[in-house]
């Protein structure tokens, strides 16, 4: 499916066929585009190696070229339409699947997709200065490319609020841009979303943890039996697989130049190298691991089993579980903390599906950390990355309230408080890493404190000028 990019909004959606419709999101427009330049990349530039989408097909979808930010051509696009699909899933397994929003679901269904529209304008406001301490073009061009991609993802989300939802759906798109990340008095709706990212490890990181949350919540929605919002969802990603590439290969490339001059200097204490020590990666892993679980939400939750009894919301990969899409009398086994130590608990699945969740995307998180430590074998090093106990530093849940070690120990808050500068950022590793953040914009050139990119983008050298300032 091509993209028509001679409207004013390019689209597959056939925008140009509903005059309503068109003009309410062309009303919308100056407002995105203002808060765009309040709120998006703080460093000036004159053009940017963007990706922008052309089509919606399995191969040939993007096209790169220069482009000025603020000339960047956001719109909506929804993946093909399966006009035999059906609901795979809940109550209503079997039956094909709903192009108009039910009036019994319209409340739940509004609200899963403004959680999500919330999200993608959020990470813009938290990177908004990432780009004055870049680390060299190619990381500056990928920054950029995440933002316009987050930005376009609030686009799908307003389209959805716009096109099904009447009046109340545009009230939310409104608002979707009156929220403000960190916010005292209009914050954004989920706690890592008000987190700062004010260094670049902390962007690798937030690429990685936090954007392969999104994946996961992407995921379950893609299921949805309302299939306007699974076909925004599957396209949403293609692009957001960028996202986690960028996170992958900056966490690679940290580890890497630590590993580096560990072994040049035949020592630990590389922080007066101009390098990130090993200890202060794994303590940025515990954060934003952790604070990135928190965001699955409770390991219990009625309404989750009421999305997916309605059909709303399925788990990730639906169609490939080997049982019956009902989860009736199924049971799941979930971690609490009981008498002073973290044991299992079985409970009936379908209120255990945020558990479920969190589980596929833990397993999927592991495979960072085994990649790394394979940097840290190569280099002749022990792998000593890891990833801490799900109870970790969590502020949602069944450990929410608890005082967990990384290694699962339960503690008690004395020994948590004298642990605490061990296993989390303190504010002498913030101030390290925050030093090392000076911008390097000469074609070629890089940081001392990361290891260049294997490859360039699209083909390109890494030494190409990815964006002209």
């Amino acid at each position: 499916m091509a993209i028509d990019y001679s409207e004013r909004i390019p689209n597959n959606v056939n925008l140009a066929d509903d005059r309503r419709l068109r003009r309410a999101l062309e009303s919308w427009q100056p407002r995105f585009l203002q808060w765009w330049s309040e709120m998006g990349p703080a460093l000036p530039t004159q053009d940017v190696y963007l990706r922008t989408a052309v089509a919606v097909g399995r191969e040939g979808w993007a096209h790169f070229d220069h482009v000025a930010l603020p000339d960047y051509r956001w719109g909506i696009f929804l993946a093909e339409r399966d006009t035999d699909r059906r609901i795979a899933f809940g109550q209503h397994k079997g039956r094909p699947v709903w192009q108009q929003v039910p009036g019994e679901y319209r409340a739940d269904l509004q609200r899963l997709i403004v959680i999500q529209g919330d999200t993608e304008p959020a990470s813009v406001e938290q990177q908004r200065r990432l780009g004055l301490t870049a680390p060299s073009l190619y990381d500056l061009r990928n920054l950029f490319q995440v933002n316009v991609e987050e930005g376009r993802h609030l686009w799908a989300m307003v389209y959805l609020l716009h096109a099904y939802f009447g009046r109340s759906g545009r009230d939310e798109a409104e608002a979707l841009l009156l929220r403000n990340s960190g916010s005292e008095d209009s914050p954004r709706i989920l706690g890592a979303f008000n987190e700062e990212t004010p260094d670049w490890l902390s962007f690798f990181m937030f690429t990685y943890f936090t954007d392969r949350d999104g994946k996961y919540q992407l995921g379950t929605l893609k299921e949805s039996a309302f299939d306007p919002l699974s076909r925004t969802c599957e396209f949403m990603l293609k692009e957001e697989a960028h996202h986690m590439f960028v996170g992958t290969t900056g966490v690679d490339r940290v580890v890497e130049r630590a590993a580096q001059l560990m072994r040049d200097h035949d020592s630990d204490d590389i922080a007066k190298y101009g390098a990130i020590p090993l200890d202060v990666i794994q303590k940025y892993i515990n954060f934003h691991y952790s604070v990135s679980l928190d965001l699955f939400g409770g390991e219990t939750s009625t309404n989750v089993a009421n999305y997916f009894t309605a059909g709303l919301k399925g788990r990730w990969q639906e169609e490939r579980r080997g049982d019956d899409h009902l989860l009736t009398e199924a049971v799941a086994v979930v971690p609490h903390v009981e008498r002073g130590q973290v044991s299992d608990l079985r409970l009936p699945a379908l209120t255990a599906l945020n558990a479920d969740l969190r589980g596929e995307y833990a397993a999927d998180c592991l495979t960072g950390v085994n990649r790394w430590n394979r940097i840290l074998t190569a280099h002749g090093l022990d792998p000593t990355l890891y990833l801490p106990h799900v109870g970790f530093n969590r502020k949602v849940g069944t450990f929410a309230g608890h005082h967990v070690a990384p290694d699962g120990r339960v503690l008690d808050e004395a020994v948590w408080e004298a642990g605490r500068d061990r296993w989390l950022p303190t504010a002498e590793d913030k101030t390290h890493v925050l030093a090392l953040m000076r911008p390097v914009y000469e074609p070629g050139k890089i940081a001392a404190w990361v290891a260049p990119p294997r490859n360039g983008i699209n083909g390109q050298p890494f030494a190409y000028e990815y964006v002209h300032l």
